[in-house]
Formats: structure tokens, C-alpha cells, sequence
């Protein structure tokens, strides 16, 4: 290119190279590259040593000198933080006290809903109703801890595979706080601001304020323009306030619910809660697939570019601040898109611990002499909630795993010894990286059992690719931790249970093996999202293989017991001849008590996420006749597993609780094929393992293991209980076909 020549214009959301001026590392986070820039500041993709990307905003120091900024600032810092949602991008880390003030994110490599639509127009009915859906989450979430947004716009939502994430509470404000607002200023974006906000009436900008701006969202989404047009800023903000939108080409379907957000008086508008209910209650689908073709090309297009990332040279900070350690530079790289946020990591590192080994001499001299590094001690690594809301499932799952390892060690023929390195994540998704770092950087960890629970899988997993370390859970079954995007291929989990939709699906088929049963009513509850709509997906599948109709219903999460009282009342007295509750243990207590209290007798099923003696324990005599389905077996009603039920109770003094079986199989299943490996080679290795163990057809002690090519189990794996006299009785394998209801022969 010529010096005069004009420079290409950066593509939307693209990465730009760092310029000479910038800092190649910040606070622990090294830079690769700029997402954007403006008058405020920079925007850098930045990456831990962990492996994790975010989205690292650096505020320039002239700016956090001006009166009052730090004190926006840290109020943005603060209001993000206490979002909680998997729709709402979290907050990664932050300094609002440091020189030039910073705050991260977790990074989305998706384009933001203004730059899909910009390219490729409006989205389906479908497409908008996830978009509504999960954007209403995010912000039922914001106001539920006490804030507003105020800034709902097609730039402030990014899509990815999995769903939408909103971003951006730079002038979030808590509900009724305008200490830091002049009264007569205009905050938000013209054309997507209430008409409150338009007239700079602060006191009235609550909640509502940003329901009118999904519902503006809502119809640009559908239609590509704006309701209330664009042009001048005084124009826009006139027809905000005193016209009716135009919503011309909003699909029929969502025509009212678009309306009724864009009511002009804030009180007439529906709640954000609401507005999640009434999207999905009709048609809870699969969100996987959500997003037009297009839409979908364009994500994995641009992953793929941030995937090329370039090396970078060291530069020094003012303060300085020095990069981390990074891996190695072989490039293989993947998209892992789950925990809410879009994922990039890069790894290869391991390559550089395992080469050379075996070429220890025993004085740690290798070829020419030079000293090498010790070979570590081997050892397989438990991940598991030790200490939180899951403990009785970890702690099963870590006994399991010391039990093949202690077998293992106690061969003569053993070609290696092997260590157990157990970690409690306490079933904190927030501090799961930090926690798995005593294994991810353990160059001796040969493979891991665990995370128990969903949360942990999807915050860690980013970390375990780039370690290499192969991921093998018994527990947790959200669907996405085995899928990449863009069709790159998973080389990391090994999941030995069904996921959550093959499960609900599982489940429905159980149900149609129940005579009479023509319409069985189906309750999602909202508390665990990621759990409650793939287990509604799964059972809505299920039952249409068997042509059968439900009577589906919503319920918002952490409903009290009033609220279920009163809707499995309409639901009963809606004609419903079965109940499968899609929810969390708490809410299936309120829902047991409350079938209770009506007199419902019909069968009552629920699935992984209630399977535990808490249930019993706190449904008392009203969890008598449910059953619930889940991904493990009795071990003491296993004659297969005898030796391992007594070797259980030799060892801790107790028979084995549920998943402990499991978590024996694979890992006596993963030490097998690390001793083949050993016997070949002369010693255990992690490269290719994943691939090996994917292969395998193996039969534990509980049964049977096999796995498809994403590294799932094979089809099966779920389980039915009767729930008599408060404990859990098998009944046997759920069904792996439905029993379609017979035809009446009345004339």
C-alpha cells in the first residue's frame, strides 16, 4: 500500500492490531489486539494465563481525571457485577482506582444485533422471540437487583450460538438514583429511549423505561428500522413522545406484546419477568439453534479470524505492569460457546511439557547433557463440589475415583503409579477457573473426573482445552459442553450421561408407557435456565414422537409456594392426566405439596436435577409416588457391581451413594487405557487420549460405555425411581421409544 493510499476501513467488531502506544499487558491480562476505540478509551481483547478472553476496557487518564468519573465509573463496575444472568455479559475483573481506570468482561465473539441485522436484515419470528426472551431475562435480572439499564439498544446486545448476551451498564443507574444525572438530560439512545427519557423526566425513568426500549429492539429485530424512524434527534425524540409506532411487518404473533412495551404511559407496559414468560410459554424450544444461517456464518466467520491470533511483542507500562506467562506457540484453537458468554481460547501449550520426555536420563541429564526438568508424578484429577449445594454428588463422585486409583496402585503388573489430586470448586462458577488451575497447570494431571455440576463445566472447559487435559463428567449434562461452534470438533469432554434434552426426551418416553395417558401437563421453572428450558425441549420432543399434545406452563424463577399452588391448580383443572416437572429441587418441593393439596393422583415425574434425598427430606410424604429419572444406577441393586459395592464399604465404612459407581467405571476405564499406552510407549501420555477414550466400548461395573463423535454417550443412560415411602425404589431403564396412545374404538 502507498503512503497516500486510503487506509481499509476496520470491519465492524474486528480485531485491529495494537498500536506501538499500547500496553501489551494489563493487570494480568495479556492484550492481543484492539476491539475499539473513541474519545473515552480503548477496548482490547485480552487473554489470562488461564486461558480466558475478555473484553478489557481502558479508560484514557485525561478522562478519569475529570470531576465525578471515577465515581461513574465504579458505579458501572458495581452495577454489572451485581447482574446475574447467563443473558447479561459478567463482569471479569476491574480497578476503578488504577491510573487509567479498566474494567473486563467476559468476551462474545458474535456481532452485536445492529451489525447482523445491518448485514444480513431482519430475523424470523423465531429469531426474535429467543432475542426477546433472553433479552428479557437480562433485564427481569438488572431490576431485580435494583437498577435500570437505560440503554437498551441493537448495539448493546451481541449474539452468539447459544443466545444473546446484553452488555454495557455504563449509565445503569439504581432504581430512583439521580445524584450523578442533571435533570435535564437526555440519557440513553434516540429512537430506542422511553418517551420519559426523551423528556428528561428522571425521577420517572424506571424499569419500564427499559421495557419500551425492547419493545422498540423487538420490532428493529423484525423488521430492520427502527418504530419511531430515524433522522434528526429532535424529530425522534418528538415521535417518541407523542406518535404511535410503526410496526409494519412485525410478525402477527408478536404484534401485541410489541405494543403493549411500547405503551406510552410506563404503567400499561408488562413487566421484563413477564414479558420472558409470555415469549416462551407457548413454544419453548431448543435455543441451538436459534439464529438464521447467515447469522450463524458470520459468528463462526469472525471466531475464525480471532482464532489467527498474532504473537506480541513486549512493551512496557507506565506502571510497569508485565504480560503473563503464555502457552506455546502451536496455534490449535476453538470456539466454545456456553456459561452465557462466547469463548475463545488458544492452546497448545501442553506440547512443550510433554516433549522430551522419556528422554530423561536418570542423573535429569537429557541429549547433549543439558539438565532437564524431572518427570512429574502422574495422577488423575477430581474436580468436584466438595462444599457447596452439590456435595453429596461430589463427594460420591471423589470416592468412586480414589477407589479405581487405589485398585490401580495395588497391581503388581502396574507400569506406572498413579497420584489422585482431588479439587473443591464448591460449585462456584465464578471462582471455577482460579480453582481448576491446580490441575490445568499440572503438567502430571493425565485426565480429569468432573465438574459436577453444569456452571463449573462451562466456566472451566476453556482452561482444559488449552491444558489438553481430557474432561470426563458423570454429571453434568448441559448440551452445549460438548458442541463447538462452527463445526469445530470437540477434543476435550467426555460426557457418560445423557445430556439434558436426551434426558427429558428419556423421560416423556417413560410417561407414554403409563396407560391413559392423553394429556399430561409439563411445568418449565425458570430458576436454573440452561437446565429447566433443554429438559422442556427434550420433553416436548419426546411426547410429540408419541403424538401426544401437553398442557404446557411457564412458571418465573424462585416462584413461592402461592404461585404453584395456584398454577398446578389451572393446570388440573385443565383436564391434566400426568405431571413432569422441568425444574430444580426446590420448586418440584413446592410443586409435590401442592399436587398434594389438590387431590392430583396421576403420575408425577421430574428428573436429574431433583434426584437426591433432599427432595425427600423436604417434600415429606407428598414425594410418595413420583418418579424421577435420572442418569445413575442403584449400585447395590447391581449384581455386576457387588465387588465394587464391598470394596466401597471395606474402604469408607459405607455402601456407595448414586454417581459414585459412575465415576469408578470411568475412571478404572481412563487408567486402562493410560496403562495400554505406558506398556506401548514406556509411558502415559495426554495427547490423544480424548480421541482413545472416545472410542472406547466399555463395560464397568454399572454397565455399559460408549460414545458418539462429540464425545456423548451413546443413546440411553437414563434411569426411573418410584418414590414409595420416602426412598427411591428402580424401576429400570427408561425407555429408549415412546408408546403412542391407542385410538379409541368408541363410535
Amino acid at each position: 500500500m502507498s503512503p497516500t493510499a486510503p487506509r481499509p476501513r476496520p470491519e465492524p467488531g474486528g480485531l485491529q492490531p495494537l498500536l506501538p502506544s499500547d500496553p501489551s499487558a494489563l493487570a494480568g491480562y495479556r492484550l492481543l489486539g484492539r476491539l475499539g476505540a473513541g474519545g473515552m478509551g480503548v477496548v482490547y481483547l485480552g487473554r489470562t494465563a488461564a486461558g480466558e478472553l475478555a473484553a478489557v476496557k481502558v479508560t484514557h487518564a485525561d478522562q478519569a481525571d475529570q470531576p465525578d468519573f471515577r465515581a461513574r465509573f465504579r458505579r458501572e463496575v458495581e452495577a454489572a457485577r451485581r447482574v446475574s444472568s447467563p443473558w447479561a455479559v459478567p463482569v471479569t475483573g476491574a480497578d476503578p482506582d488504577a491510573p487509567e481506570p479498566w474494567m473486563a468482561t467476559a468476551f462474545v465473539a458474535g456481532p452485536s444485533l445492529g451489525e447482523a441485522v445491518t448485514a444480513h436484515g431482519p430475523l424470523p419470528e423465531h429469531s426474535v422471540r429467543h432475542l426477546g426472551w433472553a433479552v428479557a431475562r437480562a433485564l427481569a435480572a438488572v431490576h431485580a437487583a435494583g437498577l435500570v439499564h437505560r440503554d437498551v439498544k441493537p448495539g448493546n446486545v451481541l449474539l452468539a450460538v447459544d443466545g444473546p448476551r446484553l452488555i454495557d451498564f455504563g449509565i445503569a443507574r439504581a432504581t430512583g438514583e439521580t445524584a450523578l444525572t442533571a435533570t435535564d438530560m437526555v440519557v440513553g439512545t434516540p429512537g430506542f429511549l422511553a418517551p420519559e427519557q426523551a423528556e428528561a423526566r428522571v425521577d420517572a425513568i424506571g424499569p419500564p423505561a427499559d421495557v419500551f426500549a425492547l419493545g422498540c429492539l423487538l420490532a428493529y429485530a423484525a423488521t430492520a428500522r427502527p418504530p419511531f424512524g430515524t433522522g434528526a434527534v429532535d424529530a425522534l425524540m418528538y415521535r417518541t413522545v407523542h406518535d404511535e409506532p410503526d410496526l409494519t411487518g412485525v410478525p402477527d404473533g408478536l404484534l401485541d406484546l410489541v405494543r403493549a412495551c411500547l405503551a406510552k404511559d410506563p404503567a400499561d407496559r408488562p413487566t421484563a419477568a413477564a414479558i420472558g414468560v409470555r415469549l416462551v410459554e407457548d413454544s419453548p424450544g431448543d435455543g441451538a439453534a436459534w439464529l438464521p444461517a447467515p447469522v450463524v456464518r458470520t459468528i463462526a466467520e469472525r471466531s475464525a479470524r480471532m482464532l489467527a491470533l498474532p504473537e506480541i511483542d513486549l512493551t512496557e507500562t507506565g506502571g510497569g505492569t508485565t504480560a503473563p506467562a503464555t502457552p506455546g506457540k502451536s496455534r490449535r484453537g476453538f470456539l466454545l460457546l456456553a456459561s452465557g458468554a462466547a469463548v475463545l481460547a488458544v492452546g497448545g501449550g501442553a506440547a512443550a511439557v510433554w516433549a522430551g520426555r522419556g528422554e530423561d536420563g536418570a542423573d535429569g541429564k537429557g541429549a547433549g547433557g543439558k539438565t532437564v526438568p524431572p518427570r512429574p508424578a502422574w495422577s488423575i484429577g477430581v474436580l468436584a463440589d466438595l462444599s457447596g449445594a452439590a456435595e453429596d454428588i461430589g463427594r460420591a463422585q471423589e470416592r468412586g475415583a480414589r477407589l479405581a486409583v487405589e485398585q490401580f496402585n495395588a497391581r503388581k503388573d502396574k507400569p506406572f503409579t498413579l497420584g489422585l489430586k482431588v479439587v473443591d470448586d464448591r460449585g462456584d462458577a465464578g471462582r471455577a477457573l482460579e480453582s481448576a488451575k491446580a490441575l490445568t497447570t499440572d503438567p502430571g494431571v493425565l485426565a480429569v473426573l468432573g465438574p459436577t455440576t453444569d456452571a463449573v463445566a462451562q466456566a472451566v472447559i476453556p482452561a482444559f482445552e488449552e491444558a489438553g487435559i481430557p474432561l470426563i463428567t458423570v454429571s453434568a449434562g448441559y448440551n452445549l459442553l460438548t458442541l463447538r461452534a462452527g463445526g469445530a470438533q470437540n477434543e476435550t469432554v467426555l460426557r457418560a450421561i445423557p445430556n439434558h434434552i436426551s434426558a427429558g426426551t428419556y423421560l416423556s418416553f417413560a410417561v407414554t408407557q403409563l396407560p391413559g395417558i392423553r394429556r399430561p401437563g409439563v411445568l418449565e421453572d425458570r430458576t436454573e435456565d440452561h437446565y429447566s428450558w433443554q429438559y422442556t425441549g427434550g420433553v416436548r420432543f419426546g411426547f410429540g414422537q408419541a403424538g401426544i399434545a401437553p398442557h404446557f406452563r411457564v412458571v418465573p424463577a424462585r416462584a413461592d409456594a402461592a404461585a404453584y399452588r395456584r398454577v398446578l391448580g389451572e393446570m388440573v383443572d385443565a383436564g391434566i392426566d400426568a405431571y413432569v416437572h422441568c425444574g430444580i429441587t426446590e420448586t418440584a418441593v413446592h410443586a409435590a405439596r401442592a399436587l398434594a393439596e389438590l387431590g392430583f393422583t396421576g403420575p408425577r415425574f421430574t428428573g436429574q436435577a431433583v434426584f437426591g434425598q433432599e427432595f425427600l427430606r423436604r417434600a415429606g410424604t407428598a414425594a410418595d409416588g413420583w418418579f424421577v429419572c435420572a442418569p445413575v444406577v442403584d449400585p447395590t441393586a447391581e449384581k455386576t457391581a457387588a465387588p465394587f459395592v464391598a470394596a466401597h464399604r471395606e474402604r469408607f465404612g459405607t455402601p456407595p451413594a448414586y454417581y459414585a459407581g459412575e465415576s469408578y467405571d470411568v475412571v478404572t476405564m481412563t487408567v486402562k487405557e493410560l496403562a495400554a499406552r505406558a506398556k506401548a510407549s514406556g509411558k502415559p501420555a495426554r495427547k490423544g487420549l480424548w480421541a482413545a477414550l472416545r472410542k472406547q466400548k466399555y463395560t464397568g461395573v454399572m454397565g455399559g460405555y460408549h460414545f458418539n463423535e462429540f464425545g456423548d454417550l451413546g443413546i440411553g443412560g437414563t434411569f426411573v425411581y418410584g418414590v414409595q415411602n420416602g426412598a427411591y425404589k428402580p424401576i429400570g431403564a427408561a425407555p429408549l421409544l415412546p408408546a403412542k396412545p391407542k385410538n379409541d374404538t368408541k363410535a
